[in-house]
């Protein structure tokens, strides 16, 4: 679901003064045993609230938020392995808005707490705004049970592109805090974790709790005496598989993560990333101290010439000779060539096609057929 002008949320007016209402949103899930509840109950708290929704919201934002909808459809999906969720085009300056998409993503999360989907162990969220952190989260979220939780820890594989938060002395911090609170989610259960900042570098979500900028007391925060309290680190105690890319990193971040997770941990892969201080050798010494000797770093790179074998595209090497074929018969009687021409040049074809690279560029230029 894109954010899109149609997703964008006016402030809610008071249609007699003009003011500016505020709408605490709670989800309505209508009773089991009472199937009329949701016409004796008011949707949005009131019946006031209701009124004033439906005549200022459109239709999209009702569809959004109607939760049993997607009770309904989710519940269907039994058989259901992997749950993928798009929310692109989101502009920085919305990000501290709500929108149609968060209610979107909060009825999502709550079908999926209620609906029996044995198989489901995969979530990808590609793309995502760095807000739907909050919208997801069974434990802070909208809706969220007690049990909620119990769900989301049953995920073993979690794919994450993120819109970047930019690093800079004074990044916002809410959205890096609900990021690292979301992830903690699934530290008992996942076993491969992949992350990306979508456009610039951000911080590496593995290690927030080693961010300065997250240790610091801040008067500027809402609740400074909160706020500054150190972030608990990840941990996850069945990680095999990592990968984090277009990030900014310490090499001592690096080490202290691969030094957590020895015992589990299999294969990471750190792509475009950068390092802020210290060196990747500095970053990687805990394989050193794991493997007992430096012997991994000979196989860390390895570089070869891969040769090129250029084919047509699906095509059968019997089908090329019949295509030629009709290629020469369609020339003009004139300029058409003898049997015996066709087989020398059948052969010739057949030798540019499958081993003579020194006439390949010649063939190429003159092929009649799609290339790859």
């Amino acid at each position: 679901m894109a954010h899109t002008p149609e997703t964008f949320l006016p402030p809610l007016l008071d249609p007699v003064t003009g003011e500016e209402v505020t709408f605490i949103y709670e989800p309505y899930v209508p009773s089991i045993k009472d199937s009329n509840s949701r016409l004796s109950n008011p949707t949005y708290g009131s019946w006031e609230m209701t009124d004033l929704l439906v005549k200022q919201y459109s239709p999209l934002f009702h569809a959004a938020a109607n939760v049993p909808s997607f009770i309904r459809a989710i519940s269907a999906l039994s058989n259901l392995k992997h749950l993928k969720i798009s929310c692109p085009g989101q502009e920085a300056g919305q990000r501290y808005r709500r929108s149609i998409v968060d209610y979107a993503l909060i009825s999502i999360r709550m079908a999926v707490e209620r609906s029996n989907l044995p198989l489901l162990d995969t979530l990808s969220l590609a793309p995502i705004h760095p807000s739907a952190a909050l919208y997801l989260n069974p434990i802070m979220g909208f809706g969220a049970r007690p049990n909620s939780v119990n769900r989301w820890k049953k995920f073993s594989k979690l794919t994450i592109c993120m819109d970047s938060i930019p690093f800079t002395p004074y990044p916002p911090l809410d959205h890096l805090k609900l990021l690292h609170s979301y992830l903690q989610i699934f530290a008992s259960s996942l076993t491969d974790f992949v992350f990306r900042w979508q456009g610039v570098k951000g911080l590496s979500p593995l290690s927030l709790d080693k961010e300065v900028c997250l240790q610091e007391k801040s008067p500027e925060m809402a609740c400074p005496r909160r706020c500054h309290l150190a972030l608990r680190p990840l941990k996850f105690n069945q990680l095999s598989k990592m990968e984090v890319e277009n990030i900014v990193v310490d090499a001592s971040q690096v080490s202290s993560f691969i030094t957590a997770h020895r015992h589990t941990i299999r294969e990471f892969n750190f792509e475009d990333t950068h390092l802020r201080s210290g060196t990747w050798d500095q970053a990687l010494a805990p394989l050193t101290r794991i493997s007992g000797s430096e012997k991994w770093k000979e196989k860390a790179e390895e570089v070869m010439d891969v040769p090129l074998l250029l084919s047509p595209v699906g095509i059968e090497e019997e089908k090329v000779n019949e295509v030629l074929l009709d290629y020469f018969n369609c020339k003009p009687r004139a300029s058409r060539p003898s049997i015996g021409a066709w087989q020398r040049a059948g052969a010739k074809s057949r030798e540019l096609f499958w081993g003579t690279p020194e006439h390949m560029k010649r063939f190429l230029r003159t092929s009649i057929l799609s290339w790859r």
